[in-house]
């Protein structure tokens, strides 16, 4: 049986955490909580609702994910797959196994929910949202070749090919080095297209003029740093 393990960035994600945890499949083996310096219960929440809780007081959306590797690493039964999931229940997390099946079953290596719009709910992505993934997916097809048409946070990566990678960002720049780095790695990737809606309270990144800007900087830092090795 695939070991499969979800490691969800929070900060201040008090009354979603708790649905978000409830919709996760049960082919999920544990969800790791990063509460990411909250100053709410999302903490006292996740635990609550049957989720394990690692704390890192430093802010930042890398930080917490790299905070929850490191708990993985330090497991004596490490995971075969690791999902990313955001926190803010805006993605639909009984769409996990749609996400890992490409994995499991056409042995790809990393997996990006793609949030088409479509699928997407009036207003569940901000102008800069649409904007910054936009210009980010155009400067990799032109610069790289790649076939990316999303930064989508819900994504799965074989924990090993994770590793590989090195992943080293610690705020806004997260998504885009995971790619990058999976295109300079000659990683086996594909899109799944998820549905997505609009998010239980306010973004810290999104729903803010400084939010949006150092997001936007941050993507496109690693995307002209890669362009110029």
């Amino acid at each position: 049986m695939t070991n499969i393990k979800v490691i969800i960035p929070a900060f201040n994600e008090e009354e979603s955490i708790p649905k978000v945890i409830a919709d996760i499949p049960r082919s999920v083996s544990e969800i790791i909580v990063v509460n990411n310096n909250s100053s709410d219960n999302t903490a006292k929440n996740a635990l609550a609702a049957g989720a394990t809780v690692v704390d890192e007081s430093k802010p930042g959306y890398g930080y917490a994910c790299l905070a929850g590797m490191d708990y993985v690493d330090k497991q004596s039964k490490l995971p075969d797959i690791i999902v990313f999931l955001d926190g803010d229940y805006s993605d639909y997390p009984e769409e996990l196994d749609k996400i890992v099946a490409p994995i499991i079953k056409e042995d790809i290596d990393l997996v990006i929910g793609a949030r088409k719009k479509e699928l997407r709910e009036a207003g569940s992505m901000t102008l800069p949202q649409i904007f910054g993934n936009w210009l980010a997916t155009l400067l990799m097809r032109l610069f790289f070749g790649a076939n990316f048409t999303d930064l989508g946070p819900f994504r799965a990566i074989k924990y090993e090919k994770l590793k590989e990678l090195g992943m080293q960002d610690k705020t806004y720049g997260w998504t885009v080095e995971m790619q990058l780095k999976a295109i300079r790695k000659k990683l086996a990737y594909k899109e799944v297209p998820v549905r997505y809606k609009r998010r239980i309270g306010v973004s810290k990144v999104s729903g803010t003029i400084k939010g949006a800007i150092f997001a936007g900087i941050k993507i496109l830092g690693w995307i002209f740093k890669y362009s110029v090795k």
